[in-house]
């Protein structure tokens, strides 16, 4: 299953290197997910840390190498109703064939999660509802 990384997601795994979203990428390190993000997200991760969470931009850039990066694709088209700023992870999570994209952003994406069929069937889902259900992989 390949998942890709808002922003927010990368903020918040540095932030918090026990919650879900940092297990979420551990996992990934442990070759059970694919896990991506594209350079803007880790760009904006980036300046979300340093300016908030100064003591965090190390940890940050460890999980960065990580995960993989993948490029923008602009040919993309993004849902009609999607910010301009986060098209560039709509079409990032696209363009790298994701299953899952995991966002925090419920007031911009919020029309899309958990509805595939408004994002040519990509699912758009925050951490927790991802893990809901799902078994431990072991």
């Amino acid at each position: 299953m390949r998942i890709f990384l808002d922003a927010n997601i990368l903020f918040g795994a540095a932030h918090n290197p026990k919650g879900k979203a940092a297990l979420i990428i551990e996992i990934g390190r442990n070759g059970v997910w694919q896990v991506a993000t594209s350079p803007y997200a880790a760009e904006e991760a980036r300046r979300n840390v340093a300016r908030k969470f100064p003591a965090c931009v190390e940890r940050l850039e460890a999980l960065l190498g990580e995960v993989r990066l993948v490029a923008d694709a602009p040919g993309v088209p993004a849902p009609a109703g999607l910010a301009a700023k986060d098209a560039p992870i709509f079409r990032a999570a696209v363009s790298c064939r994701a299953d899952v994209l995991l966002t925090g952003d419920i007031r911009d994406f919020g029309f899309l999660m958990n509805a595939p069929d408004n994002a040519d069937g990509l699912l758009s889902q925050t951490v927790a509802d991802f893990l809901a259900g799902r078994e431990p992989p072991g």
